[in-house]
């Protein structure tokens, strides 16, 4: 079976692995090189990089549905997409005998789109996982081929949730590809679903329960991150927890500043730990080494101006 693998972030690259390593690869679609960094110094996909050190050919239209002829000439019987970045049209589907198969990071039909992992913990989700699924023209709604899930731990933010799921997505997409060249293919067709949109970079609300701004600020680390303001400075979030004693004091207010407990604020139910943080221009660290600076202290209070 010869393949084109079709992905860009580094979600992807674990499966482009899995499957370069079972089956001749024979192309790698992905995104054009973009402007990166204060300098904007053009960079390449993690998933191109990747392609590169395999040594296996490139292509990287703008837009796929203009430029479907380089695509065609490869002569593939199938099509893996995983988080590739663009929608594909009829005519590209019908381009592989054997099918396209999507690597999708959610249980489908909860979570369509774009960000389902941040979006999955943003809502409290206990579980995630997931889905290959045969693509159609629609968002996310083709026939469901496999799923397999992953507890989402009180501690995973989106980057390591997304770490163990790119780990889960290489072993599914190797098990669905096997099945596929086995005839083994039982497809179902998927429910009402949900869409989920991308995800902004967002104040925190102190006063909605803890357990709500925890998971906001895991939800958005490492990018494009939660943030609050305490005169006109600005703080941005990498990781929390519920903390366990709360106090009365007001939503917003810093209640604990201490190298033992860490930096705890008062929620409008309860009180969260501000595990990880980075003050505008300043480095990334532990709130426990954070506090030592004395940049926060017991009363300071979060401004909610901001929202």
């Amino acid at each position: 079976m010869k393949l084109v693998f079709a992905g860009t972030p580094a979600f992807a690259v674990p499966s482009l692995r899995a499957l370069a390593a079972r089956y001749p690869v024979a192309a790698v679609l992905t995104q054009p090189d973009r402007p990166q960094g204060r300098r904007g110094v053009l960079t390449p996909s993690p998933v191109k990089q990747e392609a590169v050190r395999l040594g296996i050919p490139v292509l990287q239209p703008e837009k796929l549905r203009q430029e479907l002829a380089p695509l065609a000439a490869v002569g593939a019987d199938a099509l893996v997409t995983c988080a590739y970045g663009q929608i594909l049209t009829q005519e590209a589907l019908d381009l592989f005998p054997m099918g396209v198969w999507n690597v999708h990071a959610s249980l489908l039909p909860a979570y369509r789109g774009a960000a389902p992992v941040a979006r999955a913990i943003m809502a409290g989700e206990r579980e995630t996982g997931i889905t290959i699924m045969k693509t159609d023209v629609g968002l996310d709604t083709g026939d469901i081929f496999l799923q397999r899930t992953m507890d989402i731990a009180p501690s995973d933010t989106c980057g390591s949730l997304t770490e163990r799921l790119a780990l889960l997505g290489a072993s599914c997409i190797a098990e669905a590809m096997e099945r596929l060249c086995a005839g083994d293919v039982t497809l179902r067709r998927q429910g009402a679903g949900t869409v989920c949109r991308k995800v902004a970079r967002t104040p925190v609300d102190f006063t909605r329960p803890a357990r709500e701004v925890s998971a906001l600020i895991r939800g958005l680390s490492p990018a494009p991150l939660a943030f609050a303001t305490v005169n006109g400075a600005v703080f941005n979030f990498f990781n929390a927890a519920v903390a366990e004693s709360a106090g009365k004091a007001p939503a917003g207010t810093v209640v604990c500043a201490s190298p033992k407990r860490g930096l705890i604020v008062a929620c409008g139910e309860g009180a969260v730990r501000i595990t990880e943080l980075q003050p505008a221009g300043g480095k990334r660290m532990a709130d426990t080494a954070f506090v030592n600076g004395g940049k926060l202290r017991e009363g300071a209070r979060f401004d909610q101006s901001v929202l």
